[in-house]
């Protein structure tokens, strides 16, 4: 189980695997929020690699599997699998690649200053219980080394890219993942009671 962050930004606990599509945030910059999102590749198909694959540049989009997907260079954090094993691509000193054109308390550039968390899922279905796990225990991990990140700091992707995203969906439920947080005592300031 992930349960800390090193002095380099990364999760005790998880996977590793740095993915080359990321940068620095920009100067006295750090994680003020978390975004949601969930995908599959194929949608829907779930234990497979393709999405590592995806997030390290090395998925085969020559195929007609994934022509939408030529040339796109995108990453994410942390990967969440069903089994809620974690993934983790990018340090959370640095900005990965998840948010695309988007918004957030009024701000645009939300890579600037959020992390990016990928459920392996879809908008049909609900998420397993050892991701919702997994989930709480990396959000209490970043909001103890970022104290801007609080229980009232958590967006789904849907939220900063109206119209444009529909992840997690429907069937993420929020209302037990913000429960869990604070019902440990991680309140609206980030900060552990």
């Amino acid at each position: 189980m992930v349960d800390a962050i090193d002095a380099q930004g990364w999760l005790h606990g998880a996977q590793r695997k740095a993915s080359p599509n990321c940068d620095a945030r920009p100067c006295g910059m750090a994680a003020e929020v978390i975004i949601i999102h969930a995908i599959s590749l194929p949608e829907g198909h779930y234990g497979g690699t393709d999405v590592e694959q995806l997030f390290m540049n090395t998925l085969d989009v020559g195929t007609q599997r994934y022509p939408d997907l030529r040339g796109l260079r995108v990453s994410a954090h942390v990967f969440i699998r069903r089994n809620g094993e974690v993934v983790q691509f990018v340090s959370f000193e640095d900005r990965a690649w998840h948010a695309g054109v988007s918004r957030c308390e009024g701000r645009e550039r939300v890579n600037d200053f959020s992390v990016g968390i990928e459920l392996e899922g879809t908008d049909h279905e609900s998420f397993e219980d050892a991701q919702y796990q997994s989930l709480q225990a990396v959000s209490k991990a970043l909001m103890r080394r970022y104290p801007a990140i609080g229980a009232h700091r958590l967006y789904g992707h849907s939220e900063i890219a109206p119209g444009r995203k529909t992840d997690p969906g429907p069937y993420f439920d929020w209302v037990r993942y913000r429960n869990a947080l604070c019902s440990a005592g991680v309140g609206l300031s980030g900060k552990e009671g």
